[in-house]
């Protein structure tokens, strides 16, 4: 009875959390199929004509096939960065270990608009270079790198080091070690750790549009046709699509991590 009466608190705060973060989810998706370009209630029925209008949106396809691009560009570069650091830091001893990691986690808590602006002079102020796509990646990759690392780090840091030795026992290198036993084993951690880069250029908007040129990416995009009432249901149903897949790209990321924490269980045990 106890327990049951503990529980129930408990109940009550996951319903109210899921409502409050899901519930503005939700309205904008059924929004999405809403047969007005007024976003209000009551509804005026049911169409997939925004959904038609937006395969046809040249612009707009452009500019998420620029997001995807940058997105796996980067996300690439952050989780080679950030498997290399999260072995350095775990096993080896690594010089000024805590500084390193503190540094490296500053891009988690700085503003983006922050991160945005110092970006801005640095490409244009210190290096006079022309803004593209290109440094919209370098700039995800900086924002990526902290997820990354600490990912593949919560990874490492239960992996059991007789696996290596027994490798390093049978003739191998380090490097081959690494190749063949560290990082395959750790490849679920190293997928979630590029599905959460991805997901988090793909959707960075603040920084994205202080250094944008002419290729613009979708979030930046899509804030742009919010000055047009008329395009807004065009731009519900691209946000909505970005929901999902995002929350898909999400709930992987951490089925994959929970998969590896499973396996480091099994091999203490055994």
């Amino acid at each position: 009875m106890i327990e049951q009466k503990r529980s129930l608190p408990g109940t009550l705060y996951f319903i109210v959390m899921m409502v409050f973060l899901y519930l503005p989810v939700l309205v904008l998706i059924v929004f999405s199929f809403n047969n007005s370009v007024i976003l209000a209630f009551p509804f005026k029925g049911f169409t997939l004509e925004w959904y038609k209008q937006l395969l046809g949106a040249r612009e707009l396809l452009l500019a998420a096939r620029n997001s995807i691009i940058v997105g796996i560009s980067s996300s690439l570069v952050a989780t080679l960065i950030g498997a290399l650091a999260a072995v350095a830091v775990t096993r080896h001893h690594m010089p000024a270990r805590n500084f390193f990691l503190g540094a490296a986690s500053v891009p988690l808590v700085m503003p983006s608009i922050v991160l945005g602006v110092a970006m801005l002079v640095l490409f244009r102020r210190v290096f006079d270079l022309q803004l593209n796509l290109w440094l919209i990646t370098a700039a995800h990759v900086l924002i990526s790198i902290p997820s990354t690392i600490l990912i593949v780090m919560a990874r490492l840091a239960d992996f059991s080091h007789n696996l290596e030795e027994a490798a390093m026992d049978l003739g191998a290198n380090y490097w081959m070690t690494l190749l063949k036993v560290t990082l395959p084993i750790s490849l679920p951690a190293l997928i979630a750790a590029f599905l959460t880069a991805f997901t988090t250029s793909f959707d960075e908007y603040a920084m994205t549009t202080l250094i944008t040129g002419t290729d613009t990416t979708l979030p930046v995009y899509l804030y742009s046709l919010l000055r047009f009432p008329r395009r807004l249901p065009v731009a519900v149903a691209m946000g909505s699509i970005i929901m999902v897949i995002s929350a898909i790209l999400v709930i992987t990321a951490e089925k994959l991590r929970s998969i590896g924490t499973n396996r480091v269980q099994k091999e203490n045990k055994i």
